[in-house]
């Protein structure tokens, strides 16, 4: 048996676009009118949780949940500059008192990889101004909200935002190996949450502010030295970047040189969020090779296939590089984001008790891990990939929006109530199941 420590937050994340429906006013709705979205779904109600988010959450009470994370859409709140719609900060307010009223925590992001296309158009967080523009609306949100929350994302994923949007093309605004902007995308965001984590903790000195990293364990596929060189510098620079910003105010090693510094945001972390969901493999590219020598390998678990590529290597034991570097920071860890795509519930099960167990772990070495947040309740609009991969506890029909729990919600469920993984669970879940053939 695992047994997890009292007070223990059990959660699960969410995000405004994936999950709202109806965002007309950010670069991602723009994104998809150009046919961006490789599955050529349509974002559209997405999981209706504008008009009916109280029925997940009723969902979510059932799983024995006491945290939940959100995130504010921007571009609802102020569609444009200086223009506040009401009528969304009603809904919002809603939504956070229902979240409340069946005791669960709440963890808000202010930036979840969307934002109104005006603040797009002004050249986003790669502007000088881009930073100002986001306090500006953190102020607001602590005012509007404030009474609501007191644990706060400023930005999910920075490395994500930075790399996927200015180096591979994959989100908006869709440059590609442009690494001047990314270098300035990455320095935008940290300048951005330095600001808003002085301004936060001026009106509400009793918040947790904290942001959300992805990492990734990147595997060198042979020993040879070009291989491990590559798997070091995408380690440094994707995983790295954000510890190192928080640690000396720039990038890790000879990266600082390109980036330049961000000296304000040096110890302005309150807890770390860490996003953990996979490995992959990397060799040094030859050729064509567009990928930048990562793939994975079709004999190691897996979920759902991606449109084009594979999602990754289902990989539970992520869990422990990523808190034994980020302990570095001496500050609590909470595991914001752990799941699979897996519409078949094949292997989300183990990758809950496995990661958990890990967790368990890291508790008994002593780290400061503070709650476990899984990705995510229902099926949700998985970006580019549309409705394509399925990281849902509940099986979501988009036409319908009728919702069907998963196996996992039920394991969680029982993990949630005893506090703990048992033994049973650990004999059934425990072991790794065979690769997709």
């Amino acid at each position: 048996m695992v047994q997890f420590p009292a007070g223990f937050q059990w959660g699960i994340s969410t995000s405004a676009h994936q999950y709202e429906g109806g965002n007309v006013h950010n670069q991602w709705h723009e994104w998809e009118a150009r046919g961006r979205i490789r599955s050529g779904d349509k974002c559209g109600a997405a999981c209706n949780w504008w008009t009916h988010a109280e029925e997940d959450l009723d969902r979510a009470h059932q799983l024995g949940l006491n945290a939940l994370r959100v995130s504010l859409e921007w571009s609802r709140l102020e569609p444009k500059p200086g223009k506040w719609d009401k009528h969304a900060i009603r809904r919002y307010r809603e939504i956070l008192k229902a979240i409340r009223s069946r005791g669960m925590r709440v963890f808000t992001s202010l930036h979840h990889f969307t934002h109104p296309t005006w603040f797009e158009y002004k050249g986003a967080f790669t502007s000088n101004e881009g930073p100002r523009h986001f306090d500006l609306f953190t102020e607001r949100v602590i005012t509007e909200f404030g009474d609501l929350c007191t644990d706060w994302v400023t930005f999910n994923e920075p490395n994500v935002y930075a790399a996927f949007g200015y180096l591979f093309g994959e989100f908006p605004p869709g440059r590609v190996n442009d690494l001047q902007a990314g270098m300035a995308a990455l320095i935008g965001v940290h300048r951005a949450h330095a600001l808003a984590y002085d301004t936060i903790h001026r009106l509400q000195p009793d918040a947790g502010v904290g942001i959300a990293i992805n990492y990734v364990v990147f595997r060198a596929a042979t020993h040879g030295l070009s291989d491990r060189m590559l798997a070091r510098v995408y380690d440094a620079a994707f995983n790295r970047s954000t510890l190192s910003f928080l640690k000396t105010g720039s990038m890790p090693g000879t990266m600082s040189v390109l980036a330049g510094r961000v000296p304000e945001v040096v110890g302005k972390i309150d807890f770390v969020g860490l996003n953990i969901y996979n490995r992959l493999h990397v060799r040094w590219p030859k050729g064509t090779d567009r990928t930048g020598g990562i793939f994975v390998p079709p004999d190691v678990p897996q979920g759902d296939h991606g449109i084009e590529l594979p999602y990754g290597e289902a990989f539970p034991d992520a869990v422990i590089p990523a808190v034994e570097a980020y302990a570095q920071l001496k500050k609590p860890i909470y595991i914001l984001e752990n799941g699979v795509p897996d519409r078949t519930d094949r292997i989300r099960p183990w990758v809950i008790v496995k990661t958990l167990e890990n967790v368990g772990k890291l508790l008994e070495r002593g780290f400061d891990i503070r709650g476990y947040f899984h990705w995510s309740l229902v099926d949700n609009f998985e970006w580019n990939e549309g409705w394509r991969l399925r990281f849902g506890l509940f099986e979501v029909d988009p036409r319908t929006q009728k919702r069907s729990p998963r196996l996992s919600a039920r394991l969680y469920r029982d993990i949630i109530s005893q506090n703990s993984i048992s033994d049973s669970a650990l004999e059934h879940f425990g072991k790794a199941p065979a690769a997709r053939v």
